[in-house]
């Protein structure tokens, strides 16, 4: 059975914070994103403000 491993509190990584910058670029959604990176909508929210990034959001 696979389940996922949640990445409670962990660092991020410089290839996760590339893959929130790409994807963030190309207009994706917060939760579309978080879910691609494994991890939470906070988590990502909180990432991006910290890096400089903005993540749209979608109506």
């Amino acid at each position: 059975m696979s389940e996922k491993i949640a990445k409670h509190k962990q660092p991020w990584k410089p290839d996760e914070l590339q893959k929130l910058q790409v994807l963030a670029a190309k207009g994706k959604g917060l939760k579309e994103i978080a879910k691609a990176l494994n991890r939470t909508e906070e988590s990502t929210k909180e990432a991006a403000r910290q890096h400089g990034m903005v993540i749209t959001k979608l109506r």
